[in-house]
């Protein structure tokens, strides 16, 4: 009764936050993650620990909570992946995204190998895909807040689905490598566009509902969700079958909002001892886990944006950088996941989450939390071309 009680009160605590966020002009989940990373663990200390005498490894026991959320993680993780089959190949877009995930990858690499302690490859190869991580729904709801120009917004949204494509299926095919057995279930998964092609079924939320269905599962029995996710539907893509929620988008979001991600972040936030996982490292191994992905990511994107043709007059290429710095879901969901394999310590989740949400918030304290100013404007500007 207590853990329904907690979990409750945790969805309704996301709520308000979401609804006391807008009046300031922030987007859901900045809210979100500013409630998860200094709300939630001060709950559990000061309340639900002392108080209620639960820990966190009793908080996320039940098993109607683990199929919750295995569902919202498939929810979430499916909703990322689908913007797979939007990818329009643009070659201002792949000049961008390669240094934008090849300079972060390499500075996690180091980072992994010099300053944190001993692990194994698998873990050492994630971090370097933290560091890299662009959030695809974040940035575009972003882009959309500020009213960034139409044209600019989809070349930064398909950089954006690149590096993440990129990190997503690097991390999958290192970690079926290691169980070559397991990845026959999900390859198989993947085909079952093509089946449906066969039987000349058309409708598209066949399609998507079987997508979502086949993530929940794959979550369930730990199988790899992500060779899955990816190759599924690149079949799709491939069949030319367009991809359609398999609920209305403002239902689908809603959903999500209220439900899904304030799931995901609960789920891995209240099983950290916050005190012990800061304690655990060390100044310099905190301070490089915030600063070294953001620095490393923002000179990446810059020097491929430089690379690049302007998306229109007077772009700023710094102003674009901290906007392809912008972390949010696609990172959440990623660390999540490799906080559940235990491919990465409570402490070093604690730290890259905080890390996501100080990257998320830079182009607002820059000053890009309010409408965009249009190009003709912003040409007039001495730092139009900074």
């Amino acid at each position: 009764m207590m853990i329904a009680l907690f979990w409750l009160l945790a969805l309704l605590m996301f709520a308000l936050a979401t609804r006391l966020g807008r009046y300031v002009g922030l987007i859901p989940i900045v809210s979100q993650l500013l409630l998860a990373t200094f709300g939630l663990p001060l709950l559990m200390v000061f309340w639900i620990e002392p108080q209620w005498q639960l820990s966190g490894a009793q908080l996320v026991e039940p098993v109607w909570l683990k199929t919750l959320y295995g569902l919202g993680f498939a929810l979430v993780l499916g909703h990322i992946l689908s913007d797979v089959i939007e990818l329009d190949m643009d070659r201002q877009s792949l000049k961008i995204a390669v240094p934008s995930f090849c300079v972060p990858f390499c500075c996690g690499l180091a980072c992994a190998f010099w300053l944190l302690p001993e692990q194994a490859w698998l873990s050492s190869l994630a971090v370097g895909l933290v560091f890299a991580i662009t959030a695809i729904p974040v940035l575009f709801l972003y882009l959309h807040h500020i009213d960034y120009p139409p044209a600019a917004t989809r070349r930064l949204v398909q950089t954006a689905i690149l590096i993440d494509l990129t990190c997503w299926s690097l991390f999958a095919i290192a970690q079926g490598s290691l169980h070559l057995s397991s990845l026959l279930l999900p390859l198989l998964g993947a085909c079952v566009p093509l089946l449906f092609r066969v039987l000349r079924l058309r409708q598209p939320r066949v399609y998507s509902l079987t997508f979502f269905a086949l993530l929940v599962v794959a979550e369930h029995y730990k199988l790899n969700a992500l060779i899955l996710g990816i190759g599924y539907l690149f079949c799709m893509a491939w069949l030319k079958q367009p991809f359609v929620l398999p609920l209305n988008p403002e239902r689908f979001k809603r959903l999500q909002n209220t439900l899904a991600i304030p799931l995901i972040l609960t789920f891995g936030i209240v099983q950290i001892n916050v005190h012990s996982a800061v304690s655990s490292l060390s100044w310099l191994q905190l301070g490089a886990l915030l600063a070294l992905p953001i620095a490393s990511k923002v000179l990446g994107n810059w020097l491929g944006l430089r690379w690049a043709t302007p998306s229109f007059t007077g772009a700023s290429r710094w102003r674009e950088s901290l906007l392809l710095n912008i972390r949010g879901l696609s990172e959440i969901v990623f660390l999540n996941l490799l906080l559940q394999q235990q491919l990465i310590s409570p402490a070093l989740y604690f730290a890259l989450m905080l890390m996501g949400l100080i990257a998320t918030l830079m182009p607002a304290f820059a000053g890009m939390n309010r409408m965009f100013v249009k190009p003709a404007e912003q040409a007039r500007s001495p730092c139009a071309n900074s």
